[in-house]
């Protein structure tokens, strides 16, 4: 049986989208959802984020922190991310709660402007509140504080003779 060569390049391609990487270090920014808020990103290895955010709602407040690993779509621009984490919080009526949190997203580098754009469903399971669980999504937009270093030509072939100096 001969190989397709487009389904061996559809294969190629499929295998190097994981490979890129976000275009920030550190990203902050507003969250317009319910509960709204504040959003701050920092990326900590080529794929993966952490994510604080601080919510507001009508009658509480909350702390949210996800890990996140991103996937790129078409380049380093356009990105989905997974993830899971945790948040903390009290209700005026209730008092504390907390609770596990799952994400799923979808996120935007404006080209040439420091501005990300990203919509995300986040459903959480709550411990001690009158919710069992929530559903929620939110559009953030965040400003990109500190960009993405690109290495450099030697840099990045100099981690590829050391492996073949067996270094």
């Amino acid at each position: 049986m001969k190989p397709n060569p487009l389904l061996l390049m559809l294969l190629a391609v499929a295998l190097a989208l994981p490979a890129a990487a976000q275009k920030y270090r550190t990203a902050a920014g507003i969250r317009l959802g319910n509960p709204y808020g504040i959003t701050v990103q920092q990326a900590v290895a080529s794929r993966i984020t952490l994510e604080g955010i601080a919510g507001l709602a009508s009658r509480e407040v909350t702390g949210t922190v996800l890990g996140e690993y991103h996937f790129g779509i078409l380049g380093r621009s356009l990105n989905y991310y997974l993830g899971a984490g945790g948040h903390l919080g009290n209700n005026k009526d209730t008092g504390r709660f907390g609770g596990f949190d799952g994400i799923i997203g979808i996120e935007y580098k404006i080209a040439f402007l420091p501005i990300m754009l990203s919509y995300d469903f986040k459903p959480s399971v709550e411990i001690h509140s009158d919710d069992w669980a929530r559903f929620p999504s939110a559009l953030s937009v965040r400003y990109v504080i500190f960009k993405q270093r690109n290495k450099t030509i030697g840099e990045r072939t100099r981690g590829l003779f050391d492996k073949v100096r067996g270094r």
